[in-house]
C-alpha cells in the first residue's frame, strides 16, 4: 500500500512538471514559432548527447548501487559510491565543455543552420552543474527520497518557465528568442543544483573515498550511457538529416526546419503525457525491484513486473481514444497548427509500444540487464533511421512518425521478450485483451458523439463535451470489464471525507 501511496505522490509532481512544461511548449510555440523552436530543438538535441555521456547513466546505476548495499546494510558503501559518481561524472563533463569552447569555431559547423550553434554554447556553460546534480537525484532515488527528487525537478521547471515567459516578454533587444529561452535553461540548471546540494548536505550525505566503488560504477553505468548516447546522437543525426533530406525533396530549408519543429516541438510533447504517469511508476519501482531482486525474492520480483506493466498497459491504452478522437482539435486548439493535430490522431496507437518500452526498459536495467537493452535500443534505431532517410520523399514529415512507429514496436516487442526470459513468465496479455474489448466502443462512440456536436455547436464547447462523454464511458466500460473499481474509489474518497467531518463535530 505504501508503494501506492508514494507512486501517487510522485505522480502529481510529475503531472504538475510536465503539464508546465507542456504549456511552456505551447507558449514557445506561439512567441518564437515552429520554425524557432525547431532551432531550440536541434541545437538541445546536440547539447543532450553530451549531458548523456557525462551523466545519463549514473543515476540509474548509482541508485541501483545503493539499493544493493542499503539491502545488506553498508551505509559507508552508499556514501563512496555517490562520491565515485560525482567524479566519473565530473571527469567527463568538465574536459568536454574546456574543449568544445576552445574548438568553438571547428563545432559550430555541424550544425545545418549557424543560429542552433550560439544556443548550444548557452546550454555547454551548464553542462557540469546539471550533471552533478543528476547524480544527487541519484543518490536521492536509490535512498527512496522521492518526494526531493520529484519536488527539486518541478522546482528546475518551474524556474525555467518563470526566467523564460520574463525574457521572452520583457527583452527588447534583436537577441533571437530560441536563445533566451536558452538561457533560461541555463539559469534553472544552476539554480537545480544548488538546492540538490544544499539538500543532499542538510539529510547528511557524505563524501567518501571511492575505493572500490569506481570500477562497478563504470562497467554499470557505460552500456546505459553508451545507450542514452546513442539515443542522443541519433536525434541529433535526426535534427540535420532529416531537414536535409525534406530538401532533396523538394522542401525550402525554411519549411524543411518548420516540418521538424511541428513533430519534434508540437507532436511529440503531446505524446510524451504519459510518460508523466508512467516514469512515476518507474521510479518508485526500480528500487524496490533492485532490492528484492539482490536479496532473491523472485516471487516479488515477478509480481512487481506483472503490476508495472498491468498499470503502464491501462495509462497507455486509456489515452488512445482520446488522441484517436480528438487529436485532430486538440493540435488546433494548442498549436493553431492543423498538421500537428493531424499528427497526433494519426498516431495515436504508438502510445501503446512507447509506455511499454519505457517500463520495460527500467525494469530490465534495475535486473542488471543494461548490455541486453542497449541492444534492444540498436535494433529499434536501426529501423528508425533507415525510415528517415529513406521515407521524406515519399511521406514528408510523416517519415519521422513512420520512424517513431517501427523503433516504438521492435523495442516493445525485443524488451517484452527480454523481461519475460529474466523473470520467467509475463501475465499482461490476457489485461491487455480486456483493455482493447473495453476500450475500442468508447472510440466509436467518440467519434459518433464529435460528428454530431459539431455540427449543432461551436469548436471547443464541441470537443468539450466529447471528452466529457468519452470519460464516463471509459470509466463505465473499464468498472464492466473488472478493470478499475468504481466503487472502492467512491468508497475509500468519500468515506475518508465523512469520517473526517464526523470527527470534527
Amino acid at each position: 500500500m505504501n508503494l501506492y501511496r508514494t507512486a501517487a505522490v510522485v505522480t502529481l509532481f510529475s503531472a504538475a512538471e510536465h503539464c508546465l512544461g507542456f504549456l511552456y511548449r505551447i507558449i514557445l510555440s506561439r512567441t518564437i514559432g515552429s520554425e524557432g523552436l525547431g532551432v531550440y530543438q536541434a541545437a538541445y538535441t546536440v547539447f543532450a548527447v553530451f549531458l548523456t555521456i557525462s551523466a545519463s547513466g549514473l543515476p540509474v546505476t548509482l541508485s541501483r548501487v545503493i539499493s544493493r548495499h542499503r539491502a545488506r546494510g553498508a551505509r559507508h558503501r552508499e556514501q563512496a559510491a555517490v562520491t565515485g559518481a560525482v567524479l566519473i561524472t565530473l571527469a567527463f563533463s568538465v574536459p568536454i565543455t574546456v574543449l568544445l569552447f576552445l574548438f568553438r569555431e571547428q563545432f559550430s559547423g555541424v550544425f545545418a543552420d549557424p543560429r542552433c550553434a550560439d544556443l548550444f554554447y548557452i546550454l555547454l556553460a551548464g553542462l557540469a552543474c546539471t550533471s552533478v546534480y543528476s547524480v544527487i537525484r541519484g543518490s536521492f532515488w536509490g535512498n527512496k527520497r522521492f518526494f526531493a527528487y520529484s519536488f527539486i525537478e518541478l522546482v528546475e521547471e518551474m524556474i525555467r518557465i518563470g526566467v523564460g515567459i520574463t525574457l521572452l516578454l520583457f527583452v527588447t533587444t534583436g537577441i533571437f528568442g530560441a536563445n533566451l529561452a536558452a538561457i533560461a535553461v541555463l539559469i534553472s540548471y544552476l539554480c537545480s543544483f544548488a538546492i540538490a546540494l544544499v539538500y543532499f548536505f542538510l539529510k547528511g550525505g557524505k563524501f567518501r573515498s571511492p575505493r572500490g566503488e569506481l570500477r562497478p560504477l563504470l562497467s554499470s553505468a557505460l552500456p546505459v550511457t553508451a545507450m542514452r548516447t546513442s539515443s542522443s546522437l541519433l536525434s541529433s543525426l535526426i535534427s540535420v538529416l532529416f531537414p536535409l533530406r525534406l530538401q532533396a525533396a523538394g522542401y525550402t530549408a525554411s519549411r524543411a526546419m518548420s516540418e521538424y519543429g511541428v513533430v519534434y516541438g508540437m507532436v511529440m510533447p503531446v505524446m510524451a503525457i504519459p510518460c508523466a504517469f508512467i516514469s512515476s511508476i518507474a521510479l518508485v519501482l526500480v528500487p524496490e525491484l533492485s532490492e528484492n531482486f539482490y536479496r532473491g525474492k523472485k516471487e516479488q520480483v515477478s509480481s512487481l513486473v506483472e503490476r508495472a506493466l498491468n498499470a503502464t498497459l491501462l495509462i497507455s491504452c486509456a489515452l488512445i481514444p482520446f488522441y484517436l478522437v480528438c487529436g485532430s482539435d486538440v493540435g488546433i486548439l494548442l498549436y493553431s497548427n492543423a498538421e500537428s493535430g493531424q499528427m497526433l490522431s494519426s498516431c495515436a496507437l504508438l502510445l501503446l509500444p512507447m509506455g511499454v518500452t519505457m517500463i520495460s526498459s527500467s525494469m530490465l536495467n534495475s535486473l542488471g540487464c543494461e548490455k541486453h537493452t542497449l541492444g534492444v535500443f540498436l535494433a529499434g534505431s536501426a529501423a528508425m533511421l533507415a525510415c528517415t532517410f529513406f521515407l521524406p520523399q515519399f511521406l514528408g514529415a510523416g517519415a519521422l512518425l513512420a520512424g517513431m512507429a517501427c523503433d516504438s514496436c521492435i523495442t516493445a516487442l525485443l524488451s517484452l521478450l527480454l523481461l519475460r526470459k529474466k523473470t520467467g513468465k509475463l501475465r499482461s496479455g490476457k489485461h491487455l485483451l480486456k483493455l482493447l474489448a473495453a476500450l475500442a466502443p468508447v472510440a466509436v462512440l467518440g467519434f459518433l458523439v464529435h460528428a454530431l456536436l459539431v455540427q449543432y455547436l461551436s469548436y471547443f464547447p464541441a470537443l468539450a463535451l466529447t471528452m466529457l462523454v468519452m470519460l464516463g464511458g471509459e470509466a463505465a466500460m473499464l468498472s464492466v470489464f473488472r478493470l478499475i473499481d468504481l466503487k472502492a474509489l467512491f468508497t475509500r474518497f468519500f468515506g475518508k471525507k465523512r469520517k473526517k467531518i464526523a470527527a470534527q463535530s
